[in-house]
């Protein structure tokens, strides 16, 4: 098996007095589309946060790319898209992508060649404003594109979206995991599993699975992964 782009071993995190994840350790594999499944409040985004770097953990080692998450030497290859779009209203998409750019230091033509890779072809000129929910998803996705990330860290990138956009942007995610990149993406729409390569379930801040979708089919007995999440949940007592 390959080196894993991300490595925890008994993350600890705490938050508010509450026990968010209580002792989680796993591998994220590289140069695939990895699915953090799981309800909302089973830690899903500060599990995300920590691997970014930007989550104060109470312990525990959170490994990307061989570094300790969050190091600065990390800033370049690891690209984190939050749930809200993280782009100005009041820019163009174009303004937006040649100031990102500039701040990352991304060569000549990323702009242009993330614009084409999110399919906003044709919108360069339009402020972020007046774009719909899933157009302004798609600015945050080509900021995050920019420097051709090693490691992307997506939260929950297709709430919102009707089916066709979401389709769509599960095929891009595809093609750049195919062109060499890492991604970890979040959802807690059962129906978007078939389209990882492989699953991390959480509950309650503790992984339930780690395998493929085919596996976790095989190993429940269920008929599709909705009805094998629920047979987890009641594997572990509820």
């Amino acid at each position: 098996m390959a080196e894993s782009a991300i490595s925890i071993r008994g993350l600890r995190v705490v938050r508010g007095g509450r026990v968010v994840i209580p002792e989680l350790s796993l591998d994220v594999q590289p140069r695939v589309v990895t699915g953090l499944l799981g309800p909302s409040g089973s830690g899903k985004t500060t599990l995300m946060r920590a691997i970014v770097g930007v989550q104060r953990v109470a312990g525990g080692e959170v490994l990307v790319l061989r570094l300790p998450a969050g190091r600065p030497e990390l800033r370049a290859r690891v690209a984190y898209v939050t749930q809200a779009p993280s782009v100005y209203g009041d820019l163009a998409v174009r303004e937006n992508l040649a100031y990102f750019a500039r701040v990352l230091g991304a060569p000549a033509g990323a702009a242009d060649r993330a614009i084409d890779a999110v399919g906003l072809r044709g919108h360069e000129r339009q402020l972020v404003s007046s774009l719909s929910g899933g157009e302004r998803a798609r600015v945050s996705l080509a900021t995050a594109l920019l420097g051709r990330p090693e490691v992307l860290v997506l939260d929950e990138p297709t709430v919102g979206l009707d089916p066709v956009l979401r389709r769509e942007l599960w095929d891009l995610f595809h093609r750049i995991a195919a062109e060499g990149a890492t991604l970890l993406v979040s959802s807690h729409v059962m129906d978007e599993a078939d389209r990882c390569d492989r699953l991390l379930l959480l509950r309650e801040g503790r992984v339930l699975a780690d395998e493929t979708p085919v596996g976790l089919r095989a190993r429940t007995g269920a008929a599709d992964l909705d009805a094998a999440f629920l047979h987890l949940i009641e594997e572990a007592g509820g």
